[in-house]
């Protein structure tokens, strides 16, 4: 239970930092702004959809936390740099 707790508390710190990360970078206009806002809308479908498969094949609700925060995580690596 705690490391449900934890992964998701953790996901929701982690992903307040891409979105400011991305605002930042949209706000600033531009062909990147442009580039990470169709990747922005591609990942969050397809995160939709992976989240849906594994809830449909019996996955645990913990297993789409910690997905999506193998996707957060790098984006906040790559929108560190």
């Amino acid at each position: 239970m705690f490391k449900s707790w934890l992964n998701m508390t953790m996901l929701a710190a982690e992903s307040q930092q891409v979105i400011w990360l991305r605002l930042v970078k949209l706000g600033a206009g531009g062909k990147r702004a442009q580039d990470e806002a169709e990747l922005m809308v591609t990942e969050k479908m397809e995160a939709a959809t992976d989240a849906a498969e594994r809830l449909m094949t019996g996955q645990s609700p913990d297993s789409v936390v910690a997905s999506y925060r193998r996707k957060v995580r790098a984006n906040l690596r790559r929108l560190s740099k």
